[in-house]
């Protein structure tokens, strides 16, 4: 009997082995991976920047010469557009850098030759004024366009009287 002890001991102990490996396992869990974020680091933080100051545009007024008139056939500056002529003469000498071209022009009446001549004589009037007035006469220049550029195109008396005229132009 001892053997069947033996022999019994030897079986129990060769299932006890053999049976955990027979055990159905259970097939090991695969959590899906997914892909690790990408990590963007943060941006450095902020210095303190001083604000710079604001440099304001000096924006400058035009410089808005008014124009003088003249009687028929007359080259002389009238009284009345002395104040006018002094005006311009003080924004033309409060400005740096500035040109003004005087035109000079006439109405329609006469010959071409002659009114050319008579509106080179106007603005030579004016060019003369500045001058005396104390404006540098580099920032000065003539020309004369007769009747060639009227500021009315009618032809009567009125506007014949606006077309007598030194212009200022600024440059």
């Amino acid at each position: 009997m001892a053997r069947i002890n033996y022999v019994g001991l030897i079986v129990i102990m060769i299932l006890a082995l053999i049976l955990p490996a027979c055990k159905q396992k259970e097939a090991p869990l695969i959590e899906e991976v997914k892909p690790a974020e990408e990590v963007i680091p943060p941006p450095p933080p902020l210095k303190e920047v001083e604000e710079e100051p604001q440099i304001e545009e000096i924006k400058e007024e035009p410089v808005m010469l008014d124009d003088v008139f003249f009687d028929f056939d007359k080259f002389g500056i009238k009284d009345a557009y002395k104040d006018i002529l002094k005006g311009n003469a003080e924004q033309i000498l409060d400005k740096e850098g500035i040109k003004v071209v005087i035109e000079g022009h006439c109405d329609e009446r006469g010959t071409s030759e002659y009114n050319l001549s008579l509106g080179e004589k106007r603005a030579k009037a004016v060019l003369n004024f500045y001058t005396a007035y104390g404006v540098d006469p580099q920032k000065l220049s003539i020309i004369s366009y007769g009747e060639e550029k009227p500021f009315v195109r009618e032809h009567n008396e009125k506007a014949w009287t606006s077309n007598r005229r030194a212009h200022m132009v600024v440059k």
